[in-house]
């Protein structure tokens, strides 16, 4: 009871928390009521809360849990706050709740995941219900389809997104659970209610049964659209309208409608990659001459394109040959199987294919021509495809280029096309300018002879009826008679609109319609069905209401497009004309009888009373009933418009005006009295009311109407007074109309023959009013004039310049309609008359200039041509001036100009560009996605004059399309993707400046947020400044809440930061252009001027607005907002007088200036500053730092930095550390600075300052680590030295933190060049110092192998050795340890390492070496393994850079602390020292990860041909060259470094330089100690060659081909120099052999010219590393470069295996000659390690038996020279007895004894003794250079011959074939017989056969290392293992002999062979008989040669030899011919 009333007392969230469950059972029961009772929703209270909600609905206990859910619940209703909470409550519902046994709980849980979704946060709840459907408990995934069903009821298809849910569906019923496909189906059908069919493609692959069910249930379900019954908090409005709607029971259609959703199937999808599955041999197939290849290969193309949907790519070639099969191919069947595959290819792709499309169209309209059906109905299928990924717009031209094709079919498909494209457009995608021309051509169709196309027309017509409305329509169809009228309205009634007012049912009608079989003769409407059931979704962006049944005066919304047809609708009302009768009978009944007899008196005064009465009775007449027609003809009765009165003409010409204002004026009216008009406006009294009448019909009946009329009029005469005024009125006229529609082309015939009048009143008019049309035209109207004479040409050109700058009024007169709907709207006028102006200029074609030789020019390799092909191509445009669409294949060719190496070619291309958009004007539209897109990407460009003329191009083009093109599909958020700073901010720019003159933009905008967000947070600070900019503009067409729901799938913390960036964005955004006034486009053109000062003025409001913002809101500046503070904010703030201290120091303390660290370390290289280098800092240091740093560091905080006062740093250290985490960035920029002020508090004295300065830098590391920065050579030479010496403090405590900042920078720097900085403390008096840097260069030995050590490893273990003679104890025993480090790595090399020691020393190591072997013992398998897999790790660190940077600090870390050296370390790791550098080069280089291509087999049986190399160039040396050389290693060290740089001049001096060097024997010396360095920078540089320069289309191949000759061309150098060749390391040479296979196996290098002869000279490089390196580490490199490329399948191909193995077999042939010198105990430990990842077993389970020969090879080679000595080479070898190795030696070398033992005992016998035990290496080669003296002497030759006998027998084991080799063959020949007669002699065994002397000799230059065959190097092993004995190659040579006749039994007996005396013995290779024979006559002739040689030198030797050579000779070819005739 007591521990219950404790708490009792509790408050309630104290409760919550409580460890007893009734406790927080009260406190959750308790906190529902508070909730409930709180009223205000931001109350505090609510906060108190937050942390706790997520317990709520987790307790442990079940009870509680039930309460806690209530209570959780209340809170998310109420609180606003809750939001906050989403993710973690709704996980812990998921994941505590729905697991339940208590249905209860699972109901309170579901409707907290609704609840949250009803307060706007859906997408974090329906993440975690998808996150749930994964998890492992049935119960859970239930309860998760059950909620996500539950929402999508509820709020529908809207708010919960439907495809994740449908990507999760499939494998929902794939699950064993019952209740969970019972879910799924129930979540299905759930779904299919509101996608409908659009769900049937996703799920086709499920179980059939199941498909079958869900088919069953999906018939059941209403046909009615589905509802949201559920609504958010900000869907208030629609929820009442709801409760209105459900109240009275009203259930409209409309509504339905529009609650229903648009969900497109092919959005579902996830596309499919096809271009890499295309067959190998695609393209070649597909043009072969024989058509079922062709075929094969197209129905390749078909079975990839049903793919729904497919990934973007390259398609370009795909497109390109499909075209060729459609249009050229002979084979109908084939033609269509192509138009199949292009539809698939559209339809897959969609808006992705609309650059192709404009290349294709024509090809298939054009093979309309073919009548068979199949053909037909697959071409009308492609084009219907291709339709929906572009617009009827851009095809337009070619659809119009055939309808006047002679062949009908092709007439006819084009119409039948043309009318189901229409069914697909509506009213506002169908505009006049497209119409019209349509409608040009098919109504010429109407007329045609055939029926077909009659037909095809008339439905054509009908449909574009449909689409747009009569009143639109009838303008085009006023010539049209009655009944072809009539048919065209009939088809028009027939048609089915895919977009139709009535989308629901009409949507439903066309998915349910079957497809029809389109026969070519058919002109059924049902063909147009076809692409509808096709398509898998409509587009997107259509209207729903479109006006199907309005009639002429019908105000419906088809009304849409307008422009020249102001006059259209009223003329074509068209008005019979009426008899005299009539007109006197109608006139009466308005005009009273006295005036109608009167208007033709012949007294003026009764004619002008009667015209009183006339205009009264048209005043006071009704306007409905005013018959007009009647009253002008009355009117112009006699006297008509020749009345001599010119009052009674002036009240004549009043009436006019008055009855066309105020009448239904007809142009029929028109015409009664425009004529007279006409003639009167030249008179003087008349002139003025003629103007005003004529003004008033062009109001009624449309001023291009009127005008054309009159000037027609006007120029019929010659009255010269009355051509001026017209001239004069229209100029009037047009400024108070507008330009809209007027007939140009017309008038511009008029101006011309005006200005060729002799009045010049009528050229003076003529002029004035081409000014007045200039101000609508612009420039392009002076094209039209000139070809006019000089003097009249510069009179315009004077009337156009009075003219600039002005903008043309806003009209003030317009059509008058009697309907007030029937007004067209300005923007459509405008879009009217600038497409109207551009169609009137004459345009070239100039598609027959662009030939194919131009095209070669401007592909060609050489630049020179390329430019030269420019050239000519802008002489055809300029002779062209305006040209036609029609460019063929230029735009391909074009856009590879804009990625030219060439630059100054590059902006020669966009300056052709822009030239091009002016001559071919908007129709340029059409090229956008092929050259527009491209002119964006040349943004990127590095060189801003590029940029420059990109952008002008870029403008020019935009000018001429507008910006739909443009923002259409994903081509402009691609280009936003690239991470290129230049790009990114020009193009953001771009867009900040044109998005705001837009009234609206594609939806299409969007897909660029992710990558606009991504911008504001990128490293470039400009790049953020534009994206910052660009913000406001975007959200003015997306609206603040879509870009706030793109934000949320952003990680948390970009998140933040964005939605900041968006708050303070909407304050800005600019209000969108109101509708343009009705005016010119010239006054559109004027709009930007006002738009940048409207832009400036936003800019400068977001500036105050930050200002304020900073001023009011300090910690809003903290929050980490990716937009950085400008330097002048920075400032301005702690200038403020009124601000506290404490404000001050609000702001970030780093400013970020771009490339301002860069400009330092140029500044220092530069000696602009000093270099940071001191043995103590000078006050110049500091205040130089101090300099540096007052432009990128806060005020007050540099104040404190260098404040004298201790306390001061302290307190600057805590805001450094403070601010870490939020100011990365400027962290990051500003960390050189930072650096080296913490040197300077190193020599501070005060141990406070100092501990927290290692605090400082222990976090910064660690941050820099994670962020994977990598510190500069120039930040770690100002830092590292002077933390080095804090290694040696007395406490113990500073010299830990040390050493753990020492292991943490190896995250960030490399430990190889780490490691020079740390011997260099080696020379400190400090012996602390020296201590912990031993210690510490163990370590890293011990970690990242002996390649770590600089410059050298025998210089580095010199200087480690040193010191084990110091005086100081601790320094001996780390010096030692060090040693006995590198000693477990290589064994007993480190004695060669280290050099000479005193006998004490090297004692002291022995002792310390025994006593490391002992410890050793009793370390667990367990860290050998883990040591394994170190190793292991760090060999595969270069796929996964950062994993081996993070995993080798971790392990250094237990080096360090443990300082043990076990043996089992010895294991010899592959080196990965530069790992770091390398990676760094690669990220730089945006290398990143890559997979290795598909590499192609090579033929390397010609590897070996004469190779020749690239010849270097003789350079002189540099002047400088002696003053770099003898300056320090640091000059060498920077050539090497620069052999890796990323630019390809950079990377090809340094080898240049280096190529200097060793081609010189006296510096050749000075690159010693550096060949690892420099082997290193190579292979680094062929790395980046083979991942990016190959990889980069961009690069000119050339460049890369002479850079890979620099760098062969060196290594051959290099290698030839055996000093510096034995110093590369085992690591460096693997990793360079690697590089050197992969050069050779790369396919790319096959396709360039010089290609071939680059792999010829890598093979003979191989050679020669192969030859000239140390043998120990190329045959150690090999044996784990083997090791790896087995393991790294995924790499490597089986090829790169096999050319290891056949290095290896080279260096197998080579162990006779170098056994002596090998390390065969690192040898053994290499192959016991290989023996270990790769067992025997495995070995054999591989596809490939050659590995596991290749091994035993090795180790029988071994056996064979070694003998069983080998045995004691196992001494690195732990656990020896477990080494499969060892067991397998022991049963070899007993083999071998056993077959040879007898030889053995016998030669040990005699007391025979290896040299080993006898001599030296040097007496060896001393005596048997005096024996071979001997031998070459004439006199001495038989005794040097006896003494080499007699040599070779006491040395059994001695190898002569070094000095054999460099002999001649002749002379290998003549010691061989030599020794066999002296071994003849001694044994008494008679004089043996020369012929037979040498047999089984081989000359090791037989041998190559690639050609061998794969099994003359494992030959000498039997399949058991065990080696195969010379006996049985004896028998069988013996039969061998038998069959061929060359073995007879009774005359040749049974004996050895003999073997060489002079070689090892090898086994010899079973050869034909044939081979033999042919050996045995080389050895014969070779034999003659001898002997006639010794028979002019020494003739007392000649004995029957010869003539029993002759004699066996000829035998022997006897024998030889009698076998080839036997064969025959």
């Amino acid at each position: 009871m007591g521990d219950e009333c404790e708490w009792m007392k509790l408050p309630i969230d104290q409760k919550c928390e409580h460890k007893v469950w009734k406790a927080r059972l009260n406190g959750y029961e308790e906190a529902a009521k508070l909730f409930q009772k709180i009223q205000d929703e931001k109350s505090p209270e609510w906060s108190k809360y937050l942390g706790l909600i997520k317990k709520f609905v987790t307790d442990s206990n079940a009870v509680a849990q039930l309460k806690g859910l209530e209570a959780a619940l209340v809170y998310i209703e109420n609180a606003h706050v809750a939001g906050r909470t989403t993710g973690e409550v709704a996980s812990g519902v998921v994941n505590k709740v729905f697991n339940q046994p208590k249905a209860r709980a699972k109901e309170l849980g579901m409707e907290i995941c609704l609840m949250y979704i009803e307060i706007e946060k859906p997408e974090p709840v329906q993440e975690e219900l998808l996150k749930g459907l994964d998890n492992k408990n049935p119960k859970i995934v239930v309860a998760c389809i059950e909620t996500i069903r539950k929402a999508l009821c509820e709020f529908g298809s809207k708010i919960v997104q439907l495809k994740p849910i449908v990507k999760a569906l499939p494998k929902l019923f794939e699950s064993r659970e019952k209740a969970v496909r019972d879910e799924a189906k129930l979540l299905a059908v759930e779904v299919y209610k509101w996608i409908r069919d659009a769900l049937r493609p996703p799920l086709q692959n499920i179980n059939s049964v199941q498909l079958k069910e869900l088919e069953e249930e999906w018939v059941k379900l209403p046909t009615t659209a589905p509802r949201q019954t559920r609504f958010l908090r900000s869907q208030q409005d629609l929820k009442s309208k709801f409760e209105q709607h459900q109240a009275g029971g009203d259930d409209e259609e409309g509504v339905e409608e529009d609650e229903a959703p648009v969900v497109d199937a092919y959005d579902l999808l996830e596309p499919v990659e096809i271009l890499s599955k295309l067959p190998k041999d695609f393209y070649e197939k597909i043009e072969a001459k024989k058509w079922q290849e062709r075929k094969e290969a197209l129905e390749a193309l078909e079975v990839l394109v049903k793919n729904p949907k497919l990934e973007s790519g390259d398609y370009a070639d795909v497109v390109r040959a499909l075209k060729k099969v459609i249009g050229k191919d002979s084979n109908v069947l084939l033609v269509a199987l192509g138009a199949k595959c292009l539809a698939g290819l559209a339809s897959g792709l969609r808006k992705k294919f609309q650059t192709y499309a404009t290349h294709v169209v024509p090809t298939l309209l054009e093979k309309f021509k073919e009548k068979k059906p199949q053909v037909v109905q697959a071409l009308q299928e492609a084009i219907d495809a291709v339709f929906l990924t572009t617009t009827l717009q851009n095809l337009s031209e070619d659809v119009l280029a055939v309808m006047d094709n002679k062949n009908p079919s092709i007439k006819q498909q084009a119409s039948l096309f043309l009318a189901r494209s229409f069914r697909y457009c509506t009213a506002s995608t169908l505009p006049k300018s497209l119409l019209k021309p349509l409608c040009a051509a098919l109504l010429k169709q109407i007329n045609d002879s055939a029926a077909d196309v009659r037909d095809a027309a008339f439905e054509a017509l009908g449909t574009a009826l449909k689409v747009v409305g009569e009143r639109l329509m009838n303008p085009f169809l006023v010539d049209v008679d009655k009944l072809k009228l009539d048919k065209i309205k009939e088809c028009s009634d027939k048609v089915e609109l895919i977009h139709g007012n009535k989308s629901a049912t009409a949507t439903k009608a066309v998915k349910s319609a079957p497809q029809v079989k389109v026969a070519p003769s058919s002109n059924s409407g049902d063909k147009v069905d076809a692409p509808a059931t096709k398509t898998a979704g409509p587009p997107k962006k259509l209207s729903n209401k479109v006006g199907l049944t309005k009639k002429l005066k019908g105000p419906g919304p088809a009304s849409a497009p307008g422009g020249k047809g102001k006059k259209a609708v009223e003329i074509k009302e068209v008005e019979p004309e009426l008899s005299i009768e009539v007109c006197e009978e109608r006139a009466a009944s308005v005009l009273p009888a006295s005036c109608l007899q009167q208007l033709d008196s012949s007294n003026w005064k009764e004619r002008l009373a009667s015209m009183e009465e006339f205009q009264k009775g048209v005043e006071v007449a009704d306007k409905k009933e005013l018959p007009c027609q009647a009253l002008v003809r009355m009117l112009a009765k006699k006297p008509g418009w020749k009345e001599t009165n010119f009052q009674v003409m002036q009240m004549k010409l009043h009436i006019v005006a008055l009855i066309a204002q105020k009448g239904n004026f007809s142009a029929t009216s028109a015409e009664v009295v425009l004529d007279g008009l006409v003639d009167k406006i030249g008179d003087v009294k008349c002139g003025m009311k003629a103007k005003e009448a004529l003004t008033a019909i062009a109001e009624a009946c449309s001023l291009p109407w009127t005008a054309e009329q009159v000037v027609a009029m006007a120029f019929a005469q010659k009255n010269p007074k009355n051509q001026a005024e017209v001239l004069n009125w229209l100029s009037t006229a047009i400024k108070e109309f507008g330009f809209a529609g007027l007939n140009v082309k017309a008038f511009i015939s008029s101006v011309k023959t005006a200005l060729a009048a002799t009045n010049p009143a009528v050229r003076t008019s003529a002029i004035t009013l081409l000014g007045v049309m200039y101000l609508y035209m612009g420039a392009p109207l002076r094209m039209f004039f000139e070809d006019e004479k000089p003097a009249l040409l510069s009179q315009i050109d004077a009337e156009f310049e009075k003219m600039q700058g002005q903008t043309a009024p806003a009209p003030i007169r317009k059509l008058v309609k009697r309907d007030a709907d029937d007004e067209e709207t300005p923007e459509e006028q405008d879009e009217e008359e600038n497409g109207n102006v551009q169609d009137l200029l004459p345009r070239t074609d100039i598609s027959d200039k662009i030939t194919s030789e131009l095209l070669e020019k401007l592909g060609d390799k050489n630049w020179k041509i390329r430019k030269e092909g420019l050239d000519e191509l802008n002489t055809v445009l300029n002779e062209a001036k305006l040209i036609q669409p029609n460019i063929g294949e230029l735009p391909g060719v074009l856009k590879g100009r804009l990625n030219d190496s060439n630059k100054i070619l590059v902006q020669q291309t966009l300056v052709t560009l822009q030239q091009m958009a002016t001559a071919m004007g908007p129709n340029i539209r059409q090229h956008v996605k092929t050259l527009g897109i491209p002119i964006i990407t040349v943004l990127g460009d590095s060189k801003a004059n590029v940029r420059a003329a990109a952008l002008a191009t870029l403008n020019s083009w935009v000018e001429k399309t507008g910006m739909k093109e443009w923002l259409d599909g994903e081509d402009l958020s691609e280009e936003l993707k690239k991470e290129n700073p230049f790009l990114r901010q020009e193009l953001l720019g771009w867009l900040a400046d044109k998005l705001p003159t837009l009234r609206s933009a594609s939806s299409d905008l969007i897909l660029c947020l992710p990558h606009l967000y991504s911008c504001l947070e990128d490293r470039n600070g400009d790049v953020r400044k534009k994206a910052q900019d660009a913000l406001p503009m975007f959200m003015m067409h997306l609206s603040y809440e879509k870009m706030v729901r793109a934000a949320g799938k952003l990680k948390p913390t970009s998140k933040d930061q964005v939605v900041v960036a968006l708050e303070k964005a909407q304050a800005i955004v600019p209000a969108k252009p109101a509708a343009p006034s009705k005016t010119s486009s010239k006054s559109n053109a004027a709009r930007p001027s006002s738009t940048v000062s409207v832009r400036a003025q936003s800019a400068t409001m977001n500036d105050d607005t930050d200002a304020v913002a900073l001023k009011n809101d300090p910690k809003k500046n903290k929050s980490g907002s990716t937009a950085k503070i400008k330097p002048g904010i920075s400032k301005k703030v702690p200038s403020k007088q009124n601000l506290k201290d404490d404000d001050d120091k609000s702001g970030p303390i780093f400013i970020i200036i771009p490339n301002a660290k860069e400009q330092r370390v140029k500044d220092e290289r530069a000696l602009k500053v000093l270099k940071w280098n001191f043995t103590t800092p000078r006050d110049e240091y500091t205040e130089q730092l101090k300099t540096q740093m007052s432009s990128c560091v806060a005020k007050w905080l540099q104040d404190e930095m260098f404040h004298p006062d201790f306390h001061h740093h302290i307190k600057a250290l805590s805001t450094l550390l403070e601010h870490l985490e939020s100011e990365t960035e400027g962290t990051v920029a500003c960390l050189d600075l930072i650096l080296k002020w913490l040197t300077l508090r190193f020599f501070d004295t005060n141990t406070s300052v100092l501990m927290k300065v290692l605090e400082y830098l222990k976090l910064i590391f660690t941050v820099l680590s994670k962020e994977d920065y990598h510190l500069t050579d120039n930040e770690a030479s100002s830092f590292l030295p002077y933390l080095i010496n804090k290694v040696g403090e007395p406490k113990d405590v500073i010299r830990k933190d040390v050493r753990s900042i020492m292991n943490m920078m190896c995250k960030v720097y490399p430990a190889s060049k780490m490691f020079s900085f740390v011997m260099e403390g080696l020379k400190s008096k400090n012996s602390k110092q020296r201590a912990e840097c031993l210690e510490e260069l163990g370590a890293l030995i011990e970690v990242y192998d002996l390649n770590v050590c600089q410059p050298t490893p025998a210089k580095a273990l010199k200087e480690i050795a040193s010191q084990i003679g110091d005086r100081d104890t601790s320094v001996r025993n780390a010096a030692l340890n060090t040693v006995v480090t590198v000693y477990n790595i290589c064994g007993d090399q480190v004695f060669k390492l280290i050099g000479n020691l005193s006998e004490k020393e090297m004692s002291m190591l022995e002792e310390r070496i025994k006593r490391s072997a002992k410890k050793s013992s009793t370390v667990s398998t367990k860290q050998v393994e883990e040591k394994a897999s170190r190793t292991q790790g760090l060999n595969q660190n270069a796929t996964v850079p950062r994993k081996g940077c993070e995993e080798m600090p971790s392990k250094l870390n237990q080096a360090r602390s443990s300082n043990a050296h076990s043996s089992s370390e010895s294991n010899p790791t592959i080196p990965r020292e530069f790992q770091l550098d390398l990676d760094e080069i690669e990220n730089d280089n945006n290398a990143g990860r890559c997979e290795l291509p598909d590499l192609v087999q090579h033929k390397l049986d010609d590897l070996y041909e004469p190779v020749c190399l690239p010849e270097p160039k003789n350079r002189s040396v540099s002047p400088h060259f002696d003053e770099i050389h003898g300056s320090t290693d640091s000059t060498i060290n920077f050539v090497v470094s620069q052999v890796a740089s990323s630019d390809i001049n950079t990377s090809i001096q340094a080898l240049a330089q280096i190529d200097e060097v060793l081609r010189q024997e006296d510096k050749a010396d000075t690159m010693s100690g550096h060949i690892d360095q420099f082997l290193i920078a190579t292979f680094m540089q062929l790395r980046l060659i083979y991942n990016t320069h190959m990889a980069d289309e961009k690069l000119n191949k050339r460049e890369i081909l002479k850079l890979y000759s620099c760098i062969i061309g060196n290594m051959i150098t290099l290698f030839q120099i055996e000093t510096l060749a034995k110093e590369a390391s085992m690591g460096v040479l693997k990793d360079l052999m690697h590089g050197l296979i992969l050069l050779m196996l790369d396919s790319r290098l096959e396709d360039l010219d010089e290609g071939p002869q680059v792999i010829r000279s890598v093979n003979l490089l191989m050679v020669k590393v192969l030859e000239k390196s140390d043998p120990t580490n190329i045959l150690s490199s090999l044996i784990v470069l083997l090791q790896d490329s087995l393991l790294a399948t995924t790499n490597n191909t089986p090829k790169f295996s096999e050319l290891v193995m056949k290095c290896l077999w080279r260096m197998i042939r080579l162990l006779p000659n170098n056994v002596n010198i090998i390390n065969v105990d690192r040898i053994l430990l290499d192959i016991h390690n290989f023996m270990r990842v790769f067992p025997r077993e495995r070995l054999k389970q591989m596809k490939s038996d050659l590995p596991m020969r290749t091994q035993k090879t090795l180790l029988h080679t071994l056996c064979k020279l070694l003998g069983p000595k080998i045995m004691d080479h196992l001494a690195l070898i732990e656990n020896k007895n477990e080494s499969e190795l060892e067991a397998y030696l022991r049963r070899v070398t007993k083999h071998s004894m056993a077959l040879t033992g007898g030889k053995i005992d016998s030669d040990t016998e005699k007391g025979g003794s290896t040299i080993e035990d006898k001599e030296s290496k040097a007496k060896i080669s001393e005596t048997l250079a005096e024996i071979f003296k001997k031998i070459g002497s004439k006199e001495n030759t038989r005794e040097g011959l006896a003494e080499l006998y007699e040599y070779r027998k006491k040395y059994s084991d001695a190898d002569i074939e070094p000095f054999l080799r460099k002999s001649s063959q002749f002379f290998q020949n003549y010691i061989e017989r030599g020794l066999r007669l002296v071994e003849n002699e001694r044994e008494g065994k008679g004089r043996i056969s020369s012929s037979s002397s040498s047999a089984g000799f081989s000359s090791p230059a037989d041998e190559s290392p690639y050609v061998a065959s794969s099994t003359s190097v494992p030959s000498a092993v039997s399949t058991n293992g065990e080696e195969v004995g010379p006996a049985v190659y004896l028998e069988r040579l013996k039969i061998l002999r038998q069959r061929c006749g060359l073995e007879n039994n009774s005359k040749h007996e049974e004996r050895q062979p003999a073997t060489s005396l002079l070689s090892k013995p090898t086994v010899p290779t079973v050869a034909s008989s044939s081979e033999l024979l042919h050996n045995k006559l080389a050895h014969l002739r070779d034999s003659r040669e001898y002997n006639q040689e010794q028979e002019s030198h020494h003739p007392p030797m000649q004995t029957n030899s010869n003539t029993t050579s002759a004699a066996n000779l000829d035998d022997l070819k006897k024998r030889l011919e009698r076998i080839k005739s036997s064969r025959k």
